[in-house]
């Protein structure tokens, strides 16, 4: 499946401005994700989407190619679609990738994961990813999104709240969602955009819209690090980890 990674990156994110260019480990937030992108052998190209002049620079000095977008953009998937049906080398490829830029941890066997849960199934229009979820506090946290998929790997729900219920509190399978999509590129360009569904705007999730409209999504199983850079404390937490990775090395 010839497949081409869209990585979106705005500079002034509501929370944390500036976070994709924030130093972690000597490398910026953006650069950790867009290296690992990089590093996947299934892609055949990696784009940075972005409206930012001081984001397009940074990825230019590290060699890559930025694709320019519209500062109207209300989400990745936008930004992506706007990359999608403005640049020529995004014209013929069978899958479009998206990696958020504020995922620093998401590794080349994650993206490859994805890709090929999307590969092995044609009835599926889109693939993500999911990893086992133990911590009590993240379970319940509105913050976490969490997952629920049948046994064939397809996915049932996702939300924000604490799913699924356990008498016991804590159940013994959970699952947190992590951010990372692979859809076919004709489904990108049909039907993702468009007013939101019930759903979506209930739980403010963009893949619920996916599901409401009867499509299928497959789950890739994974066990990457779930860092995803959303306040300063976010940050704080992936300088940790990259100095527990160094102890350990």
């Amino acid at each position: 499946m010839d497949t081409v990674c869209v990585i979106p990156a705005r500079f002034n994110s509501t929370r944390f401005p500036g976070k994709l260019l924030a130093l972690a480990g000597g490398k910026t937030v953006l650069q950790r994700t867009f290296e690992n992108a990089l590093l996947c052998q299934d892609l055949r190209a990696v784009f940075v989407a972005t409206d930012d002049e001081r984001i397009a620079k940074h990825i230019e000095h590290l060699g890559g190619s930025v694709i320019w977008t519209s500062p109207e953009c209300k989400n990745g998937t936008e930004r992506t679609l706007e990359a999608v049906r403005k640049h020529a080398a995004l014209s013929h490829c069978e899958c479009v990738l998206i990696v958020q830029g504020d995922h620093p941890c998401t590794s080349p066997q994650t993206i490859a994961s994805v890709v090929r849960a999307l590969k092995s199934d044609p009835l599926a229009v889109m693939a993500t990813a999911a990893t086992p979820l133990t911590n009590r506090n993240d379970f319940f946290s509105p913050h976490i999104v969490k997952c629920l998929f049948d046994q064939h790997g397809s996915a049932l729900y996702f939300s924000r709240s604490p799913i699924p219920y356990s008498k016991n509190g804590m159940p013994k399978k959970a699952y947190q969602h992590i951010g990372i999509y692979a859809l076919r590129r004709e489904f990108l360009l049909s039907s993702t955009d468009g007013p939101m569904t019930y759903l979506q705007q209930e739980e403010d999730l963009e893949q619920l819209k996916i599901l409401e409209m009867g499509h299928r999504i497959k789950i890739a199983l994974i066990d990457d690090a779930a860092i995803g850079i959303d306040t300063p404390e976010d940050l704080d937490k992936l300088k940790q980890f990259l100095l527990l990775q160094l102890d350990h090395n």
